[in-house]
């Protein structure tokens, strides 16, 4: 029980990264939106990231670069260690 609970929960943040590396990617590509699944998607993306890039962007404003995405994978990180150690000890 304990090995799926941790495996959930680290599947969790992996899929949380890949969503941020998506929206940098967008930010840097500029994908076609007339394909409604494109819009779909990346407004999917969107809404999942900035909960967390909004408030990591307002801490932390440089003029003309967007460091939000670094710090949030940085604390994300923090998090996910934390959590999985109290998984660790709890279980």
């Amino acid at each position: 029980m304990r090995f799926w609970l941790i495996r959930l929960v680290d599947g969790a943040f992996r899929i949380y990264n890949w969503l941020i590396i998506a929206r940098i990617v967008a930010s840097w590509v500029q994908p076609p939106t007339h394909h409604q699944f494109m819009r779909d998607l990346l407004n999917f993306v969107y809404r999942t990231t900035e909960p967390v890039l909004g408030p990591m962007r307002q801490l932390f404003p440089l003029p003309g670069i967007d460091i939000s995405p670094i710090i949030a994978f940085i604390v994300l990180r923090i998090i996910r260690g934390g959590v999985i150690q109290l998984l660790w000890a709890v279980l």
